[in-house]
């Protein structure tokens, strides 16, 4: 099953682009909460390059790395991943005057309801959304 999310973003194509593939952008945005963070994230943006994002509880009691390889690139445009358990994601970038629409469709897991994956996702891509047009 796949889902579909997506935010729009007041700003123009390279502020956004920028602050969605830079690792010390993605330190800052890349949350669904405020008690979860991400201390350190490494990115090599380019087609069989990898990335990862350390994600982890304020305190400590938890923590993954969100990790893939990109497959796909066009810039400030697509960008497509498959994440460590094989699942693929496709992040689009539509630029519609000063605004972007970013929209990320991914397979579900099967450990979470889809509504809790919806949820957890949105949560992140809105808060990049704010990072972004500094309402932070």
């Amino acid at each position: 099953m796949n889902i579909t999310i997506e935010t729009t973003v007041n700003a123009q194509i390279d502020r956004v682009w920028t602050a969605w593939t830079d690792p010390r952008a993605i330190e800052q945005w890349n949350a669904a909460s405020p008690d979860w963070h991400t201390p350190r994230a490494r990115v090599d943006l380019r087609e069989g390059g990898s990335f990862c994002s350390r994600m982890e509880a304020r305190d400590g009691s938890a923590g993954f790395d969100f990790e893939g390889t990109y497959t796909r690139i066009e810039p400030q445009r697509l960008i497509e991943y498959v994440i460590g358990d094989g699942r693929k994601v496709r992040v689009e970038f539509v630029t519609t005057g000063g605004t972007v629409t970013v929209r990320e469709t991914f397979d579900a897991e099967n450990m979470h309801s889809a509504e809790q994956q919806r949820q957890g996702w949105q949560a992140i891509l809105d808060n990049f959304a704010r990072h972004v047009e500094g309402r932070v």
